[in-house]
């Protein structure tokens, strides 16, 4: 005769597993809601902060060939660690928390971010600059009037990028119990390898990084309408 245990093994093997199952996204729609809120919070939160500090590092490279190569080696240093030990440097300082999380992504999105910012910097045409300085443009009123105007298009190139990177690398979270759609990824493989929750979480940030891609493009089209009429 078999064990009890053995029979619920057996139970559980026959059981359904299908690919996707639309009872199981009804039946846990709060969770699946709450688990992509948490998730694209910690996306916008984390381009936002690595914009805000990209930018000023793009703006230090850009000012002396010096700085440029520490400033992009720098980020692309941080870049090379591995999440779990990023995880590791920040717990001691922030313990199993959301900021763990979004600390390690703005780090992460400053080798895209610092890189683009730079290119589009520097793709402002040298005779554009003297044009607005012959016409009495300070510093600051050519940054934020001309160059910044005409850095958008690298810049949401930028922004693009990191986003759908940082979609991808917010599921890791799942570490510290804050990884948004990873939480159903990571439950899928708890629960016997039930298809469905992997799928949910997975196809979710597809989608959402798609949705977000398409809403950066948008932008950049309402943004930069003189970029539309020279491609036409």
């Amino acid at each position: 005769m078999l064990s009890a245990a053995s029979r619920n093994a057996l139970a559980v093997d026959a059981a359904p597993n299908p690919w996707f199952d639309p009872s199981y996204v009804t039946s846990n729609w709060d969770s699946i809601v709450g688990y992509l809120g948490e998730h694209v919070r910690l996306t916008a939160a984390a381009v936002l902060l690595g914009a805000l500090i990209a930018l000023p590092l793009a703006l230090l490279a850009r000012r002396s060939r010096w700085l440029a190569g520490p400033v992009l080696g720098l980020s692309t240093l941080i870049y090379t660690i591995p999440s779990l030990a990023m995880f590791a440097f920040v717990f001691p300082f922030t313990g199993l928390t959301a900021t763990t999380v979004l600390i390690g992504l703005v780090l992460y999105t400053l080798v895209i971010l610092v890189r683009n910012f730079l290119t589009g910097l520097q793709s402002v045409p040298a005779d554009v600059r003297e044009a607005a300085r012959g016409m009495g443009y300070g510093a600051g009123r050519l940054l934020w009037q001309v160059e910044l105007p005409l850095a958008l298009p690298a810049f949401i190139a930028g922004l693009r990028v990191a986003t759908v990177s940082t979609v991808a690398l917010t599921t890791v979270g799942v570490i510290v119990g804050h990884g948004g759609l990873g939480q159903l990824i990571v439950g899928g493989f708890n629960a016997n390898f039930y298809r469905a929750e992997i799928v949910t979480g997975a196809v979710g940030c597809v989608l959402l990084a798609l949705l977000a891609d398409l809403l950066l493009a948008g932008a950049e089209r309402v943004l930069t309408p003189w970029a539309r009429r020279a491609r036409s």
